[in-house]
């Protein structure tokens, strides 16, 4: 029985970002975390990778394939950032304030994205192993987790990845998929642990 891994990381710290800018390059501290995720990847044979087209995981992808030449990330737009599903009668209230900036529009662009995205990565391959690295955005990990769960729609929130931190996913066909590590920070030094709510020195 083959499998899919599916090694899914979210970009590098993004300069000036708590600015409130929407895209931009890595800071120096992100330049760090790429590099020290890819020295951490170095042994994974990898069957292809993909990157959501935004500077900063761009920059991150670029960073990555100098110290994995073998790789060639194709930039695609199922890994920009986006909002994956909107309130639900079952959110919690707490999560409510959320969505009070949000478009019913954008609701269905993310809600239409991931369900691609779902059917592009989280399928078996047809034949040998595949290992993928996508290289993409905090909400699209969350919503990678919650799907492997099987979760409520809006179980995405507070599903939270540090910059560069790695989530893998093993998809087979005869067995639901299996979240195999969620956000791993083991390559990055507790002074490269950003991007969580809460912070992580440990």
């Amino acid at each position: 029985m083959s499998s899919r891994y599916l090694y899914l990381v979210r970009h590098g710290e993004q300069q000036d970002a708590e600015h409130g800018l929407p895209d931009g390059p890595l800071s120096a501290r992100g330049v760090r975390q790429a590099n020290a995720l890819a020295e951490r990847l170095g042994g994974v044979p990898f069957s292809g990778a993909w990157t959501s087209p935004l500077q900063r995981a761009q920059e991150t992808a670029r960073i990555m394939t100098e110290r994995l030449p073998a790789l060639e990330p194709q930039p695609s737009a199922l890994l920009m950032d986006c909002i994956p599903s909107g309130p639900t009668h079952d959110l919690p209230h707490a999560f409510e304030p959320f969505f009070g900036g949000v478009t019913a529009e954008e609701i269905a662009a993310g809600e239409a994205q991931m369900a691609d995205a779902l059917a592009e990565w989280m399928t078996p391959p047809s034949g040998r192993d595949r290992h993928d690295l996508l290289i993409t955005h905090n909400f699209v990990i969350g919503w990678f987790v919650r799907e492997t769960f099987g979760a409520p729609t809006w179980r995405w929130l507070g599903v939270n990845q540090a910059n560069c931190g790695l989530t893998i996913i093993r998809v087979r066909s005869a067995k639901p998929p299996v979240l195999v590590t969620h956000n791993d920070l083991g390559h990055l030094a507790p002074e490269l642990r950003t991007g969580l709510t809460v912070a992580q020195p440990y």
